[in-house]
């Protein structure tokens, strides 16, 4: 038996050292071949650090949370045969067996299936077992969603056996525990909706979570915000909408408001190039952009993303339409590469249904301006001396006051609500 050292990768454009943000596995683990070990995050995208050999884990390098820098050992796995051990290797202290640490707020991954083959596999999942009493202070691996589930149904988390990897609890897990029975229900302590809670957790801030902290304090720290805010009647544009996905829906796909929303910002921008921009304020640039590259803000697992629509002045609706669906199913899924998710030079967030009636988005540095989309409601307006019911939508947009003016702001919002007031306009050239 030999021993296969994995480094930490180079992940390219010049990174030095990366953040370790959660382990997929655990020491005496067996893993196989393109089985995800762990994710590292830099500080564009969540990469997976897969397997490159079959064999069982003997160490790992570091804990979730710590920065590692490129060509460290990421991990120690013992494999048939002489491994990749060099006595340059040996030279670094091996880490010493670490305790599982708290997880980062990301999703899961699904690991590789295991190969049917006389080289080692990953172990099958053992049967959930009776109730397990932890230490209080020990915090047992579960996905937020679970542990959302688990307060839900007035579970304790340490008392539950994971049948995941790792330990993880799953929801299926909390399904056996109830099925069981617990400790809890047989000494009649289950928290009922009227019971006093004196329970609490503590989440570190890493992964993901910590970039988007980052990104947000760096924002409203160098960036000098206002928002501006307006109504829309969108009426004309939704019934447009309904219209073209009745008529081409079937053979083109379903159109959202977002397409047409792009196309507003593609045209309106043409009479405003000072907002289609990013400041270089170190450097004390300012850098227009022909192109417009609109990131669409997208909510995932492991927090807010960015993927960008690149070119977006030379699409059409449905061509919008089907790659905002792509981008957001790579973010949501953790696929999107790192270049889809940086290079867009103004942003377009939006909470759907949620939207609320107001809000102030945080911008994207280094871009100078952001839209921000709230909910259609229904409501009685006056037209023409008219009680009549159209559908309203307010846009809520913050600008950095070092590059836009409050003026040059207002005005851009207006040419966009005339565009989707009239929407025949976004496609007369």
């Amino acid at each position: 038996m030999g021993t296969h050292v994995i480094k930490m990768p180079d992940i390219g454009e010049g990174i030095a050292e990366v953040e370790l943000a959660q382990w997929h596995v655990k020491v005496g683990d067996l893993v196989v071949e393109d089985q995800v070990l762990a994710d590292v995050m830099t500080d564009k995208a969540m990469v997976d650090i897969p397997s490159p050999v079959h064999g069982k884990v003997l160490s790992l390098g570091g804990q979730p949370g710590e920065v590692m820098a490129v060509g460290s050992i990421l991990i120690s796995i013992e494999v048939e045969g002489a491994g990749n051990l060099k006595a340059s290797d040996q030279l670094v202290k091996e880490p010493a067996p670490i305790k599982e640490a708290a997880p980062a707020a990301v999703a899961p991954k699904v690991e590789a299936a295991p190969v049917l083959e006389s080289k080692p596999v990953a172990a099958c999942r053992p049967a959930p077992q009776a109730p397990v009493a932890r230490d209080a202070d020990e915090r047992p691996l579960a996905s937020p969603a679970v542990r959302k589930h688990a307060l839900d149904l007035g579970i304790q988390l340490r008392l539950v056996q994971g049948s995941g990897p790792a330990g993880r609890i799953l929801h299926e897990d909390l399904d056996t525990y109830l099925a069981q029975g617990t400790q809890n229900a047989r000494s009649g302590s289950t928290p009922s909706g009227y019971a006093e809670r004196h329970d609490e957790e503590q989440i570190p801030v890493i992964g993901m979570r910590r970039k988007i902290a980052q990104r947000m304090q760096e924002a409203t720290q160098r960036a000098a915000h206002f928002s501006y805010v307006e109504e829309i009647d969108v009426t004309a544009v939704e019934e447009l909408r309904a219209h073209l996905n009745e008529k081409h829906g079937a053979t083109r796909g379903k159109l959202t408001l977002l397409p047409f929303l792009v196309r507003a910002l593609v045209v309106a921008l043409r009479d405003f190039p000072q907002i289609n921009a990013r400041y270089d304020d170190e450097a004390q640039v300012i850098t227009r952009h022909g192109a417009v590259h609109v990131g669409v803000a997208t909510q995932s697992d492991v927090g807010l993303m960015v993927p960008v629509v690149r070119h977006a002045e030379a699409r059409s609706l449905w061509d919008s339409a089907a790659e905002i669906a792509r981008l957001a199913t790579a973010a949501r899924s953790g696929k999107a590469a790192r270049d889809e998710l940086s290079g867009s030079t103004i942003t377009l967030t939006s909470l759907g249904a949620l939207g609320g009636i107001v809000s102030t988005p945080v911008l994207n540095l280094p871009e100078v301006a952001i839209v921000g989309v709230n909910k259609i409601v229904e409501r009685p307006m006056v037209i023409k001396g008219q009680v009549v019911i159209r559908k309203m939508m307010n846009l809520s947009s913050s600008f950095d006051h070092r590059v836009v003016d409050g003026m040059d702001a207002a005005l851009f919002i207006q040419a966009i609500r005339g565009l989707l007031e009239q929407p025949a306009s976004l496609f007369v050239e």
